[in-house]
């Protein structure tokens, strides 16, 4: 069954799954959650200004909010980057779905909008480039299937947006052996983030490795989870007990 349409309270669109019987996104505000979630907390609309070069894994298409959030923002603060975007879906949409989908009130430009449609009428299973947009360097990786069937090559993440459905609907990608994959994916500068502040879900993070602290959330949410390979990235955030969690769970505790 399709998933219908949702009018968030900041006038962007989400999804709601009657498969996983969630909303793709925060009901308070898709665009503003995700632009706090993954941009603003770990760092990332500072890096797009001052770098020349982005790769970002994302765990969860979704509705191709985020992709565009980056778009908008690297057209606007830095046209001249070049980005590599890679993304995983199991689920996706179809065409007339996203046609309907308003961001507009989010995107300096909001015809950009407009690539969504075009993006999901060319899905095949397995891995597809694309090239969204013509007047910015960036490259859309979209992998069509199951995480544990992504195996891209040369894939070293700068920033990671973990963005799947929540742990008790969708536990397999909150697992010890899922944040253990994604490290393989990382360099020792990656920031993962997440809307995400369940003990289970930072426990797997602990036990994969990862340092681990949490930040205030988003609309309304006490806390989200920060991730990084280094303990520098997470400087200004208040850090977890790390081998506390990942002992718990180890045992099984949660």
């Amino acid at each position: 069954m399709s998933p219908k349409i949702h009018q968030t309270k900041d006038g962007s669109s989400t999804l709601y799954s009657e498969r996983f019987d969630q909303y793709y996104h925060n009901p308070n505000g898709a665009a503003s959650e995700s632009l706090y979630v993954f941009f603003e907390q770990p760092g990332l609309t500072d890096f797009i200004t001052k770098s020349d070069q982005l790769t970002i894994l994302e765990i969860g298409f979704g509705t191709g909010l985020n992709m565009l959030l980056l778009i908008n923002l690297a057209k606007r603060l830095n046209p001249d980057i070049s980005i590599r975007y890679y993304s995983i879906e199991a689920f996706p949409v179809s065409a007339e779905t996203a046609k309907d989908f308003d961001f507009g009130k989010h995107l300096t430009e909001p015809e950009l909008s407009k690539i969504l449609p075009t993006i999901f009428s060319e899905l095949h299973p397995g891995m597809n480039v694309i090239k969204p947009i013509a007047s910015l360097n960036i490259e859309l990786h979209l992998f069509y299937g199951k995480f544990e069937d992504f195996k891209p090559e040369d894939l070293k993440a700068d920033f990671i947006f973990h963005d799947p459905f929540s742990p008790e609907v969708n536990e397999e990608l909150w697992s010890k052996e899922t944040f253990l994959k994604l490290a393989d994916y990382s360099k020792k500068s990656t920031v993962l983030s997440t809307y995400c502040a369940a003990s289970k879900a930072r426990g797997a993070l602990c036990a994969a490795g990862w340092h681990v602290a949490k930040a205030r959330g988003a609309l309304g949410k006490r806390e989200m989870t920060i991730a990084a390979r280094s303990e520098q990235p997470l400087a200004k955030f208040k850090r977890v007990n790390e081998r506390r969690l990942a002992e718990r769970y180890q045992k099984g505790d949660f």
